[in-house]
């Protein structure tokens, strides 16, 4: 080894790293590989339980890329960043039909699957298969930009390349699979974002920004900007028999492909919800019932959602279909929901009549 950073690195892991997490049970390439996508932007505590639902219901490959795509955004449901959940099936399809079901042990083949990127295909080849192949997530981006202090943002190209230089620089040709659980272990429970345990910490002795007294200076953070604050009408419409009307969005965007609740021009007055639902939907509606409004926040916006409920007199004007659907309470619950609006359908008792 060039130095003593991967061996000091896995001699903390012995003793200390996590080795019973739910993806470590039988490990191979499939739950790999779902565990490292429900993990982006997501943490350990969060996903185990999505994991271990999504493993009972899709245990191969096979299964998910057979599943219609409402059950499998449906058990996605709450992890957010949906695109994953849809990029995850198409791949899994792709898996079935060019590989024959079984995951290709290459990198770059691995990388040609829909959101598969280098760190994730590494982490796939290094943990289900044994091989060398350096990894980058964000706890590895942490630790190294620490370690080798260096400064700037991650996101930037510049940046991006010197921390690839030190993944491949420090990955061992020997135990890929432990080093990879090792550093990102590290990043998650010892050089985390704030209050670090460097006394801890196993690299101590050769980190940079330790010896100058600037752990938190690094990784340098992302450029900030004021997030637009955008609005709107989300209505709960129920017909005589108990039915809720849902829409599904479209494949991209926010939410892409999940059904939500209709919405109503934000500018609208809580007295014009009547004859928007009747001049947008064709529906003949009782008064609406406002429910406590909420603020929901995007990556890149915050949305302040204001629910109403509306009794439908006449349901006839809208006919089950793709884009448009009634469905009782208990079966809308089993679709591909979007959080807030799940919360929504399941606590009806906070409203209050205008």
């Amino acid at each position: 080894m060039p130095d003593r950073f991967a061996e000091r690195l896995l001699d903390w892991f012995d003793k200390h790293g996590r080795h019973d997490l739910p993806w470590h049970e039988n490990q191979n390439a499939y739950r790999v590989w779902v565990s490292e996508i429900m993990l982006q932007q997501t943490q350990v505590a969060t996903v185990i339980p999505y994991f271990n639902a999504f493993m009972d219901r899709f245990p191969n490959v096979q299964t998910l890329a057979e599943a219609p795509v409402d059950e499998v955004l449906s058990h996605w449901s709450g992890l957010g960043y949906y695109a994953r959940a849809r990029n995850l099936q198409k791949a899994a399809k792709t898996v079935v039909e060019d590989f024959g079901g079984e995951f290709p042990d290459d990198p770059e083949q691995l990388e040609t699957l829909t959101g598969i990127g280098r760190s994730t295909a590494a982490a796939i080849v290094a943990q289900a298969f044994g091989k060398r192949a350096a990894i980058l997530d964000g706890n590895v981006k942490r630790v190294l930009a620490r370690y080798h202090a260096v400064p700037g943002w991650p996101g930037q190209t510049a940046v991006l390349k010197q921390l690839w230089h030190h993944a491949e620089e420090h990955t061992p040709d020997a135990r890929a699979r432990d080093y990879t659980q090792a550093i990102m272990d590290l990043g998650a429970m010892v050089c985390t974002r704030s209050r670090p345990k460097c006394d801890a910490c196993p690299l101590q002795s050769g980190c940079t920004a330790h010896a100058e007294g600037e752990e938190t200076r690094y990784p340098g953070s992302k450029p900030k900007k004021a997030k637009p604050e955008k609005t709107t009408w989300m209505v709960i419409l129920e017909d005589s028999d108990g039915r809720i009307l849902l829409e599904r969005r479209p494949p991209s965007g926010i939410w892409g492909g999940l059904w939500s609740l209709p919405e109503l021009d934000p500018a609208l007055g809580a007295d014009e919800l009547q004859e928007s639902c009747e001049r947008q939907l064709g529906l003949n509606c009782g008064d609406p019932e406002l429910i406590s409004g909420f603020r929901h926040t995007f990556s890149h916006y915050h949305l302040h959602i204001q629910p109403a409920r509306l009794l439908v007199h006449d349901a006839r004007q809208v006919a089950d279909g793709d884009h448009r659907s009634w469905f009782h309470r208990d079966e809308a619950l089993t679709l591909g929901l979007p959080a807030p609006i799940r919360s929504l359908l399941t606590q009806p008792e906070q409203t209050a009549l205008l």
